[in-house]
């Protein structure tokens, strides 16, 4: 027992001068807790060794060894690894102060340890967090860039750096920085679909393409990538290749209804009304797109001359969605079936979900192309027949010439006749 008490004393005091001479040299004041909590363990002893026999118990003597020797032991070993223990107490400090609601005091235990310890990577990270919860999105960015910079592998800081900026309208920054990050970690998915979305939105496709199938090497089974490819494809008017992003899109996940109407878009572009009509029967099971389906069915129907199943749909899509009512009313193709078009009450209209305005665009677009379609070809026929007229206008002009030519040159055949008589 003498001999353990002797040992454990050298240890503890030997660890007391370490952790006082780290107090000393950074002068810095979070070793004065650990000092503090090993005091008060070798005091405990001191005490078992002059009075005896009122710390015999284990459970005391667990809490003297951890007091005194293993809670120093920890702070040397953490710094022996080149971990900063001011840096950990401050931070583990201002996460407790977070949690118990006081962020004015987190920032400022996070604040005192930065003027000592300027480069310190998990503080200016947490630092950035209070930051954003307080709204000052400018000084979380100045944050997050310090993190970057004590640890140029801290992929997560600089993703939302560039999440920031985009929030801020900086997209340009933020596209540059996304392309940076993906440079240095192409695999890392968020930022192939945040830096692709931003792109779409510039409406620079041809790049978006680039990212997306960048990002399907690592992830070559996500329908996300896919949707997005279809939809890069699709505003570049390549809907050969717009149309097998869809279908992979759909393939790996079966309640992807938006691929579905997009591909049921461009069957109806390419007058493919029965791949049309399956697409848009598919998309009746979203809540967000069922009005939609059935106008669209509604119009596949009045082309396949099917009036009273396009009677059905174009009501069915007024009831769910009543805006549908002017829309297919206003519409030229709809005209053999507008008399029998039902407006429902108001109360009655059901409330839907939302297209989120990324797929809202889209829809209009492939729409937009569709009536473009529709009018190229329909000014293509009306052309045709203009031309088909005049040629025959052509035609008989050049008969009728060559007829006063043949009666003309008759005419001065039979004056010489009769003048040689």
């Amino acid at each position: 027992m003498l001999i353990e008490k002797f040992i454990f004393n050298i240890l503890a005091f030997s660890l007391f001068i370490i952790i006082f001479s780290k107090l000393i040299r950074k002068n810095d004041t979070s070793y004065i807790v650990i000092l503090i909590i090993e005091a008060i363990g070798i005091a405990l002893n001191f005490l078992e060794l002059l009075i005896g026999g009122i710390f015999e118990g284990i459970i005391s003597k667990i809490l003297m060894y951890i007091m005194s020797v293993v809670l120093p032991v920890v702070v040397v070993v953490i710094e022996y690894n080149g971990n900063n223990f001011s840096e950990i107490f401050a931070t583990l400090k201002a996460k407790i102060l977070m949690k118990l609601g006081d962020i004015q005091a987190a920032k400022d235990t996070l604040l005192n340890m930065m003027n000592k310890y300027p480069d310190t990577y998990k503080g200016h990270i947490l630092l950035a967090k209070i930051y954003e919860k307080q709204g000052e999105t400018n000084k979380a960015i100045d944050e997050y860039v310090k993190s970057v910079d004590s640890n140029k592998r801290d992929y997560d800081s600089f993703y939302r750096i560039a999440e920031l900026l985009n929030d801020m309208g900086r997209k340009d920054e933020a596209t540059t920085m996304l392309f940076h990050l993906l440079e240095n970690k192409p695999e890392y998915y968020k930022a192939s679909i945040l830096l692709g979305d931003l792109l779409y939105e510039q409406e620079r496709f041809k790049e978006a393409v680039n990212v997306y199938q960048d990002a399907l090497k690592y992830k070559p089974a996500d329908f996300d990538l896919y949707y997005c490819l279809g939809m890069a494809y699709t505003r570049l008017n390549d809907f050969a290749n717009a149309k097998e992003s869809y279908e992979k899109a759909a393939e790996i996940n079966h309640r992807l209804h938006m691929a579905n109407y997009s591909l049921g878009q461009i069957a109806l572009i390419e007058k493919d009304l029965d791949a049309a009509e399956k697409y848009f029967a598919e998309c009746l099971m979203s809540e967000e797109l069922e009005p939609n389906a059935y106008y669209q069915l509604a119009k596949i129907y009045i082309i396949k001359g099917e009036k009273d199943k396009a009677i059905a749909f174009a009501n069915k899509a007024i009831e769910l969605d009543d805006k549908y009512f002017e829309k297919i009313s206003k519409e030229k193709i709809f005209e053999p079936i507008k008399m029998h078009l039902i407006l429902p009450e108001k109360s009655g209209t059901k409330t839907l979900k939302k297209l989120n305005k990324k797929d809202e665009e889209l829809q209009k677009y492939l729409e937009e192309t569709l009536y473009l379609i529709d009018d190229m070809n329909e000014n293509e026929i009306k052309n045709r027949a203009i031309q088909k007229v005049d040629e025959i206008f052509k035609t008989k002009e050049k008969d009728d010439q060559i007829e006063n030519t043949k009666e003309k040159e008759e005419l001065e055949e039979y004056n010489i006749q009769k003048e040689k008589f």
